[in-house]
């Protein structure tokens, strides 16, 4: 079913399943985002462009960027911001990384940090040095 922002959602068990138009589609067998309740569960993403769907493979901190930019335009979809997001985990291709996804990460939280796992992985693209997913809190009836 499509709600008037173009988001398809499906209900179950008070889990709402959400697919956003927009924003990098799933590239496998999961949805976007989860709302359970207030919280959102943005799934991993990946330097993907939100054009042409294709992953754009610059440097560590060009990824991390277009990651941050994805996620936070999904989240923004949800009626939600940066702000909102209380854990967020990152996969590095490349330990090594630290130093400069940690610089482009801190961009998009200032003072507003979450909490965080950074963990050394092997990631399913080949040239694809980073993946972040994030838990957000958005109570339904708060406005932006």
């Amino acid at each position: 079913m499509a709600d008037s922002n173009g988001e398809e959602s499906n209900m179950t068990d008070g889990l709402e399943r959400i697919s956003l138009s927009g924003v990098p589609s799933a590239k496998g067998a999961y949805c976007q985002v989860v709302r359970a309740g207030d919280f959102l569960f943005v799934s991993g993403q990946g330097p993907i462009d939100s054009v042409s769907n294709e992953f754009s493979l610059g440097d560590i901190g060009q990824q991390t960027t277009l990651v941050l930019q994805n996620i936070r335009e999904i989240l923004k979809e949800c009626k939600a911001s940066m702000s909102d997001v209380v854990k967020c985990s990152v996969f590095l291709e490349t330990a090594s990384d630290f130093a400069q996804m940690d610089t482009a990460y801190r961009a998009f939280f200032k003072d507003l940090t979450p909490a965080r796992t950074t963990v050394q992985a092997g990631l399913v693209e080949p040239g694809m040095k980073v993946e972040i997913d994030c838990i957000a809190y958005r109570p339904r009836g708060r406005s932006l």
